[in-house]
């Protein structure tokens, strides 16, 4: 693993609570997957920015197609997106192309829970991803409980009063 990969680890597990509290598979697939020593830019890294970087070009006038140095940068918003399985709002920087992902995958979680770890390039995301996930397995360990139908009268008279 890239020195680059070693630290965003390190950060990801002091961020989630440590090793301890991840799942046996979680780890494994975090090591796994997170980007050797892909050059990301230093604003992305605290936002989801679904792949879009900043572009260069030229810009050519009209008259004489005099060509003139410039880039692009992504078009970065601030936001506020509700995670249901964390049961709370996330303030993040994302990229309008960001939101239109995150909107056709159904939400922030179903989003984060789809992106593979590799073409997750971002600290931030690699963060609330495992945070989600590690929540998400807490989820389905918690026990189920059924009501006899007896119990469920009584609960829905109580409800009618």
């Amino acid at each position: 693993m890239a020195f680059r990969s070693k630290e965003m680890m390190k950060k990801i597990m002091k961020k989630i609570g440590g090793e301890k509290n991840l799942g046996p598979g979680v780890k494994e697939s975090l090591k796994k997957c997170v980007p050797d020593s892909k050059v990301v830019m230093g604003r992305a890294h605290r936002g989801i920015f679904a792949g879009r970087h900043i572009q260069f070009g030229n810009r050519v006038s009209e008259d004489g197609g005099n060509k003139t140095r410039r880039n692009w940068k992504p078009n970065v918003q601030e936001k506020r997106l509700f995670s249901y399985i964390l049961d709370r709002h996330i303030r993040v920087k994302v990229t309008t192309h960001a939101l239109r992902c995150i909107d056709k995958a159904g939400g922030i979680d179903e989003y984060l829970l789809k992106t593979p770890y590799h073409k997750m390039d971002t600290e931030m995301g690699l963060f609330w991803k495992a945070k989600i996930e590690k929540m998400y397995e807490e989820l389905g360990e918690m026990e189920v409980v059924f009501f006899s139908p007896e119990d469920e009268a009584k609960f829905e008279e109580g409800f009618k009063e």
